[in-house]
């Protein structure tokens, strides 16, 4: 009998094993499902397909607070709490679309917040490249590191500093990506990009622009405003003094 009960028991645990993992798939095929209709959702929007096929393939709803999982996939910006935001799927998408990443590059990101931009942009430059994100929150730090662990991005480096000043210790970098709005173009970002890359910024205070910043092969700096944006402003040396 005791032979009996351990085989009932050990079945028992093993079907509410079962149970529990297929729950979790279900709401992973949900969360693929609504994954797939907001890429449909931005195929009007964003023309290289390389960058929408890294949106599908990036679990967003990782990369939010648990209690906002479900609204993951509506095409907004949402708080990841430290007065931040992690920003709409179309802006993500649309500032890598103007980095024009390719497998290899090297990338500077100021900002990382959750971790899920670094993470579009990890697809992007694939296993040849990399992503080094400055955050200048220590809590938010270890959050995009949990869910860049969870995720499995091993091209990442997140690195906790003064992001308005950027990173020279792997400088100079093929593109850098800035999620937060400066109140100028900082010198020492276009100082760390590599002749022949592409950095996008926001720029301004209360009325801010996206600008893409190429710089050619002799060094010389050329700007174009790419469109009206709202984004969490940039704090630091080179960044605003106060929200």
């Amino acid at each position: 009998m005791p032979k009996r009960r351990g085989i009932f028991l050990d079945s028992a645990f093993s079907e509410k094993d079962r149970g529990e993992g297929r729950k979790k798939r279900v709401k992973e095929e949900e969360f693929e499902k609504l994954r797939k209709f907001l890429v449909e959702g931005l195929e009007g929007f964003i023309q290289d397909e390389k960058v929408l096929r890294a949106i599908l393939r990036v679990p967003r709803h990782i990369f939010v607070p648990k209690c906002e999982q479900r609204a993951a996939y509506i095409d907004r910006p949402v708080e990841i709490g430290y007065r931040q935001t992690i920003s709409a799927p179309h802006m993500v998408a649309l500032m890598c679309e103007i980095l024009e990443l390719s497998e290899g590059h090297k990338v500077l990101e100021i900002g990382t917040g959750s971790g899920y931009n670094a993470a579009v942009m990890a697809e992007l430059v694939g296993k040849t490249g990399h992503v080094y994100t400055v955050e200048r929150i220590e809590s938010l730090v270890n959050f995009a590191s949990k869910n860049l662990k969870e995720t499995g991005y091993k091209n990442i480096t997140v690195l906790l500093e003064d992001g308005s000043i950027g990173y020279p210790s792997y400088a100079p970098y093929d593109r850098i990506a800035v999620t937060c709005a400066a109140p100028y173009i900082p010198e020492t970002l276009l100082e760390q990009l590599k002749p022949g890359g592409i950095m996008v910024i926001p720029v301004g205070s209360y009325s801010q622009e996206l600008v893409r910043v190429e710089k050619d092969s002799n060094g010389s700096i050329h700007k174009k405003k790419k469109g009206d944006v709202i984004f969490v402003p940039m704090l630091g040396k080179h960044g605003f003094q106060k929200i």
